[in-house]
Parts: C-alpha cells; sequence; structure tokens
C-alpha cells in the first residue's frame, strides 16, 4: 500500500513539473500552404516521363523501362466518380509492338518486359485517367541484340 503511494505522489509531481500556464504559440497563417486535404481549384496537365530501356538488361534479353508521371499519382481507382479526386490520379496503359491490345498497370514500378526476341521494338505507354481516356503518351524504341539469353522466368 505504501509503494502505490509513493508511486502516485511521484507521478503528481512529474505532470505538475510538466504543465505550463502560458498558451501555446498560434502559428502565423500567411506562412502556411493549404491542407493536402483540400481540393485543388486547379491542376497543370498530366504529363509522362519515359526514360530509354537499360542497356546491360537489353543485352540479356530482359527490358526494363522506367517511367514517371508528373502532375498525376499512379494508383489502382478507376471510374468516373475518381475524376473528382484532386490532386489527379491515373495509370498507365502499355503497348508491345503496335500489338492490337495493351494491359493497364497501376503499381507505378518500372515495367519488366521479358522474352522478345533479338531485333527492333517498341513500346508504347499511355497516361491514362480512371476512365482509361489517354492524357499523355511516350513512346520508346529499342533493339535486343542477338546473343546468349539468360532465363529471367
Amino acid at each position: 500500500m505504501r509503494r502505490s503511494a509513493v508511486g502516485l505522489a511521484a507521478l503528481a509531481l512529474v505532470l505538475s513539473a510538466c504543465s505550463t500556464s502560458e498558451p501555446a504559440p498560434t502559428p502565423v497563417a500567411s506562412s502556411w500552404s493549404p491542407a493536402p486535404v483540400v481540393p485543388l481549384e486547379s491542376q497543370p496537365p498530366p504529363s509522362l516521363v519515359v526514360d530509354q530501356p537499360l542497356p546491360a538488361q537489353l543485352a540479356q534479353g530482359l527490358v526494363v523501362i522506367r517511367y514517371r508521371a508528373e502532375n498525376l499519382r499512379i494508383v489502382p481507382v478507376y471510374g468516373p466518380n475518381a475524376l473528382d479526386v484532386t490532386p489527379r490520379i491515373g495509370h498507365i496503359h502499355v503497348t508491345v509492338d503496335d500489338a492490337p491490345w495493351h494491359w493497364a498497370d497501376a503499381s507505378g514500378e518500372p515495367l519488366i518486359i521479358q522474352s522478345l526476341p533479338p531485333g527492333p521494338h517498341s513500346v508504347w505507354i499511355g497516361l491514362a485517367d480512371p476512365t482509361h481516356k489517354i492524357m499523355d503518351s511516350r513512346t520508346v524504341t529499342f533493339v535486343i541484340p542477338p546473343g546468349e539469353r539468360h532465363d529471367h522466368g
């Protein structure tokens, strides 16, 4: 019982030492930018930046393409209601060698394509809004050199 009373007295002493009668300083309103949860009134147009494939991997038959979106966040959210999200969100569409089909990707990670035969190739990357409307695109061309291939699977 005595140990509990000593503990409570120590706790009361610590709490009283930590309290202050001075009010907390208020931030100066002009030095703060808008909270990130406030919808943006306007946004610059989205754009896509795409790097050339890495040469060392091309020599092994592996295509690694880094990209980034500017003024758009890559996320797996789709549909017309997502058009109202600010900052803007979207994903990419990818077509290899003018294929009649494409795939969508919302990972934001580099594209990795393997098992293309030696020779010239192209990869089209489209920056799409949540309803799959293309807002910007880039085409990357490269050559897979002939030579020894390594299994990447």
